[in-house]
């Protein structure tokens, strides 16, 4: 008797071929005839190997967005292949570098003009207790973007989130007024807050994430905390008191450090201030300004304050 691979394999040759429906042709449009400027995928997942923060490999679970341009005689896109090009490359450390070999190989596979493409992953970082010495993993919402235009011209951008505290300066110098004026004890408000920082990266230039996360540190000052003893929690209330900011502070103080790298090329900073007094939060962006660069959008917020 025949196996079972011999019967599918007689099945398959002996099967017509099946159709393709991906013709060309004014004749195959539904709709207007017009060009598309991305069709692709969303949010597909598979394991991708990034570089760790102290060396090595991470193998972290990404979200992967592609899109490629469609003619305005092309009927769609072969969505499998966008998915299969990515297997290809499923051995690579993926940098933000290598997001321009895998958009020529996207352009290459479905022959199209332009293309796209997001991953999307949480990236752990060990980050030190305040006094304490104890060590704990803090995850940092990262994605690396790049995109390639009908001249093969490569821009690769990082998407990097850092979540802190502000303290109020207004309810720190309220508190202090109530307790030299009335002897009132008041306690200064500070709330969870987070900052988005996206940056054009030059061509020829590399930026590791931890360098990224650094920046944020140095600038804000007042990072959330992952191991805490009480000695930390004091230590962290001390920052709070010495940093106080308000969320357009925050927005300076990053773009201080950002401007100051020769490597980053253009950016975009959006805080979020997740308001412990008010009902509503209080928002900041600002961007480099360079013409055709960032521009500051109020869906930024949205995502933002998800």
């Amino acid at each position: 008797m025949p196996s079972d691979t011999q019967t599918i394999e007689r099945l398959v040759s002996e099967t017509p071929a099946m159709p393709d429906i991906q013709a060309k042709g004014a004749g195959a449009i539904s709709g207007a005839n017009v060009p598309i400027l991305q069709v692709g995928v969303s949010n597909f997942r598979l394991p991708l190997l990034y570089l760790g923060s102290r060396g090595g490999k991470l193998s972290l679970e990404t979200q992967v967005s592609a899109t490629v341009s469609l003619g305005a005689d092309e009927k769609g896109v072969h969505m499998s292949r966008l998915l299969r090009t990515f297997y290809d490359f499923q051995d690579r450390v993926f940098t933000p570098e290598l997001l321009e070999e895998v958009l020529l190989a996207l352009k290459e596979d479905l022959e199209s003009s332009r293309a796209r493409l997001k991953l999307s992953f949480n990236y752990p970082i060990e980050q030190e207790s305040l006094l304490s010495e104890l060590t704990g993993y803090q995850y940092y919402p990262v994605i690396f973007e790049g995109v390639i235009d009908d001249l093969n011209r490569f821009r690769r951008f990082i998407h990097f989130d850092f979540v802190y505290s502000s303290a109020c300066p207004c309810s720190a110098a309220l508190a202090e007024h109530a307790r030299q004026e009335r002897g009132s004890y008041g306690i200064p408000h500070s709330q969870r807050s987070k900052a988005r920082v996206s940056v054009e990266i030059k061509p020829g230039q590399h930026l590791d994430l931890k360098e990224l996360q650094q920046y944020l540190l140095s600038a804000l000052k007042t990072e959330t905390q992952v191991m805490v003893k009480r000695e930390d929690e004091q230590a962290f209330a001390e920052l709070n008191g010495q940093y106080p900011k308000f969320v357009e502070d925050a927005a300076r103080l990053i773009y201080e450090v950002l401007d100051s790298d020769e490597r980053i090329k253009d950016f975009q900073v959006v805080c979020a201030h997740f308001e412990s007094l008010h009902t509503h939060d209080a928002v900041a962006v600002i961007n480099k300004g360079l013409p055709g660069g960032f521009r500051a959008q109020v869906d930024d917020f949205g995502s933002l304050l998800c």
